[in-house]
């Protein structure tokens, strides 16, 4: 679907587009090659789409997968998919098509991902909290290729000591590692966002850094709280969670500046401190 034929069925469909939302369709068709590229798809992958819009990503997924499950939002867009893959949308053909809210969805159904690779282009507003349910998720897709804002892009990509280090690099960093990203134009998207934006591929950890949800949860209690207030002494900031003399003796094993800060601090460095507070005590 080119840009004419995206602005035909708009108006054909009286569809008017909504902001809040993040109703920026990506059209080009360079781009979505680009995008599936990133995934390395072969005809056995099942993959989780969420924000098919109008469906230009869907159909170049479905011609290279063996199942697409696409989550939208706006009824709108539901039923033009509907109109639009009708004969693909029959049991056994390939796609099938859920209208409901995304970030809902992942929080509300336990479901093992780990055979599933996602590729979307998020909607920005809750991009975020998407890719931490996703990235969290205790059976967590292959690979999570996704178009994002290039702010969060940044992020994800960032290490300890870049302005761009913080909550999110670390909460999806824990399991995932961003292979590669590049830019896209804005001029690729109708309406033109007024934000730039980026595709990041990002490839599940194995084996993981943590395994176990005891462990996992103590990473996210433990980033957390480190991150809360970022100009105070992440040794302070923990000291309200953990023992003192426990998470004292922990800095010093490690060699953690009693006086630094959360985002002078490494992935592997929170890893190890997570092991110290909450792994088992010695005898």
């Amino acid at each position: 679907m080119n840009l004419s034929e995206m602005k035909a069925a708009l108006t054909e469909g009286g569809i008017q587009l909504t902001k809040s939302l993040g109703q920026n369709f990506l059209h080009d068709g360079n781009q979505l090659r680009r995008i599936v590229g990133g995934a390395e798809l072969t005809a056995a992958d099942s993959v989780l789409e969420i924000g098919p819009g109008m469906g230009p990503l869907t159909e170049q997924l479905m011609g290279q997968v063996g199942t697409v499950f696409a989550i939208e939002k706006d009824l709108r867009l539901v039923q033009f998919l509907q109109q639009r893959f009708a004969e693909r949308l029959e049991p056994g053909k390939g796609l099938e098509l859920l209208h409901g809210d995304a970030l809902g969805y992942l929080k509300g159904t336990v479901r093992d991902w780990s055979g599933w690779k996602v590729v979307s282009n998020l909607p920005y507003s809750v991009a975020s909290p998407i890719l931490v349910e996703l990235a969290l998720a205790p059976q967590g897709p292959a690979r999570i290729v996704t178009t994002l804002q290039l702010e969060v892009v940044r992020r994800l990509c960032a290490k300890e000591g870049q302005d761009d280090y913080g909550l999110l690099s670390l909460l999806v960093g824990l399991h995932y590692e961003a292979k590669a990203w590049f830019r896209i134009p804005a001029s690729c998207f109708f309406p033109e966002p007024d934000v730039e934006s980026g595709c990041v591929v990002l490839v599940r950890r194995n084996p993981l850094l943590l395994s176990g949800p005891e462990l996992q949860s103590c990473f996210v209690k433990v980033v957390k709280t480190s991150f809360s207030q970022r100009r105070k002494m992440m040794l302070k900031l923990l000291r309200a969670q953990f023992d003192g003399p426990r998470l004292e003796s922990a800095f010093m094993e490690l060699g953690i500046p009693v006086g630094i800060r959360a985002e002078r601090v490494s992935l592997g460095l929170f890893v190890q401190l997570t092991r110290k507070l909450c792994g088992k005590a010695p005898d």
